[in-house]
């Protein structure tokens, strides 16, 4: 999937590492992430890919337009 760059730079704006976030969808049959977990963003990358530090121990990307998080306080 393409993303356009003035997408891509508002999502490297909004998304920058240390934003707290949690998540709401994951299309991702191999996860056992579930809706609801928090992370940390660690980047986000030329594709528009957020790649999260989960607090249950991994890292996961989450996948523009297909995935789904949410910004937190």
């Amino acid at each position: 999937m393409n993303i356009h760059p003035d997408m891509l730079s508002q999502l490297k704006a909004f998304y920058t590492p240390g934003t707290r976030v949690r998540l709401v969808h994951m299309d991702d049959p191999y996860t056992k992430l579930t809706s609801g977990a928090t992370g940390t963003v660690s980047f986000v990358d030329d594709i528009g890919t957020v790649h999260v530090n989960w607090d249950c121990g991994g890292s996961l990307g989450v996948l523009f337009g297909e995935d789904e998080i949410k910004k937190i306080d």
